[in-house]
């Protein structure tokens, strides 16, 4: 669990729930909650390599585009 303590008895509050903010986004936990918020199938390790390699081929034609502008 992540906590922030007062670096002096003058620190505001907006400054700590911003050093709060910074801490929780640099740990990642929100992207691990937002991962686990819906149940999904496990993939076997060649479905999961396929769609790996089709998402990088996708954004791979989508970065060659963008620069062929």
């Amino acid at each position: 669990m992540l906590q922030v303590t007062r670096k002096d008895d003058k620190e505001s509050l907006d400054n700590m729930i911003r050093r709060f903010n910074k801490k929780v986004q640099q740990s990642g936990v929100l992207g691990i909650a937002r991962r686990n918020k819906y149940f999904e199938k496990p993939l076997s390790k060649r479905e999961a390599r396929e769609i790996a390699i089709r998402k990088s081929a996708r954004k791979a034609a989508k970065a060659k585009q963008y620069l062929s502008r």
